[in-house]
């Protein structure tokens, strides 16, 4: 096993020094650089019964595409394989596989007894002749089969870089149609790879910035309903909304819930200045945490919940500041060249991601919590909007096409900024927000 997991390293500086437990596998934490993908095999899950045999394919390719998607697994198609598995509890021929060069397999069965879904699956060490972990199952709707297969590739995922999973989440975002000078936009929701896509809001008003809770199962964005800028709060299960914030004379927007889902942090717009508050959700109270004349948008909390980083104009253009979540004195964190803006805190609490403008071009971008080692990941005409991954190594963003026919679309990109994938969906997409690994 440990030669197995120790050959991501090999001819990569995506990692860096790997680290051993006495008797465990190594963990090998993803930084930076370039990897040569890890050959793995996925052959066909085995139907247990003649009614999976559809649904045992489909999963497969999933469970496949999932771990493809990551640049850090190749796979070994059907065509390239000596060996074959029709028997879950057989044992396996590692030299059929080794053959082949594949480092990795994964071997699954899958049985359907009305609406219940069985999905068994092992992952091997093919050069070392071991199971990486012991088997698992798991049991659900034969209709989710699609988020049977993310568990799956999670925990595939987890067994071999020792990092926690993220395919097994949703992403709710702004969904664009019709030509720039008259989009419309509504929300909607998707699974992480773009599938399953779910609207939540029609277009009849301009919606901007949702932003998942906590648990995955609110909603805050900011709507214009009433034709000025209001947070409201949707419950994604019944899909009902209601308005949060809304005081006379203001304007309310880019909110965000705090880690423990019993606060949201907001902008509010009143007599030309725009201010950060915090807004107790049991309660109803609000607190002022900025009172500058300058504009403080953008706030994300650290997982910890005890700073927040938000944007400011207060130096001249937007920089980056990060000041206790309770007010108080900020520090500045961003001194590159160009503007910074919509930063987020990563779930793990060592990366701020961030929007940059510099010299005509859009950039999506991380830095230490302390503004130190800034690195660009992307490059183009509009890149803005970044979100965390619920592991803190994949970022997705919007990006823009140039021009009147100019298109938003969604893309992610893992922390390496080599990994640059556009994320599918039927129309156009803005303003991204990653859930948290579901339930």
């Amino acid at each position: 096993m440990k030669r197995f997991l120790a050959s991501l390293l090999l001819g990569a500086a995506l990692y860096s020094a790997p680290v051993m437990a006495q008797d465990g596998p190594l963990r090998i934490e993803i930084t930076e650089g370039v990897i040569e993908p890890l050959p793995f095999a996925a052959p066909v899950f085995v139907p247990d019964t003649p009614a999976a045999a559809a649904q045992a394919t489909q999963l497969t390719q999933v469970v496949a595409a999932d771990l493809i998607g990551t640049g850090l697994f190749r796979e070994i198609t059907a065509d390239a394989h000596i060996g074959t598995v029709s028997d879950f509890s057989a044992p396996i021929q590692y030299a059929d596989w080794k053959a082949i060069n594949a480092q990795a397999l994964i071997t699954g069965a899958v049985a359907v007894d009305g609406d219940k879904l069985t999905v068994r699956f092992r992952v091997w060490d093919v050069f070392s002749g071991a199971e990486l972990g012991s088997g698992l199952q798991f049991v659900g709707s034969a209709e989710g089969w699609r988020r049977m297969a993310h568990k799956v590739a999670d925990q595939v995922y987890s067994r071999i870089t020792g990092e926690g999973g993220y395919f097994d989440s949703r992403v709710v975002f702004v969904s664009e149609t019709g030509p720039k000078d008259d989009r419309r936009k509504r929300l909607a929701i998707m699974d992480y790879d773009g599938a399953n896509v779910q609207y939540l809001t029609d277009s009849s008003s301009i919606v901007l910035a949702p932003r998942f809770s906590p648990n995955g199962k609110q909603v805050l964005y900011t709507s214009y309903e009433s034709g000025f800028p209001h947070i409201h709060v949707l419950d994604v299960g019944l899909v009902q909304q209601r308005v949060l914030e809304q005081s006379e004379g203001t304007m309310s927007f880019a909110p965000r819930f705090a880690p423990d889902g019993r606060t949201v942090v907001f902008s509010l717009e009143q007599g030309g200045n725009t201010d950060l508050y915090a807004l107790d959700l049991a309660s109803g109270s609000r607190t002022r945490l900025t009172n500058a004349p300058s504009i403080e948008t953008a706030p994300s909390f650290s997982p910890d919940g005890s700073q927040i980083v938000f944007e400011s104009d207060r130096s001249g253009n937007q920089q980056l500041y990060v000041m206790p979540a309770n007010g108080g004195e900020a520090r500045r964190i961003s001194f590159g060249q160009g503007r910074y803006g919509t930063p987020v805190w990563s779930p793990r609490g060592d990366l701020i991601a961030f929007t940059k403008q510099n010299n005509g071009r859009f950039h999506i971008g991380v830095m230490r919590v302390d503004g130190s080692e800034e690195r660009l990941l992307t490059a183009s005409f509009l890149d803005e909007g970044p979100t965390w991954a619920p592991n803190g190594r994949v970022i997705m963003f919007a990006r823009e096409t140039q021009g009147a026919a100019g298109r938003s679309a969604l893309y992610s990109v893992d922390i390496s900024g080599r990994n640059l994938r556009p994320v599918r969906t039927p129309d156009g997409g803005s303003d991204p927000s990653w859930s948290p690994l579901q339930d």
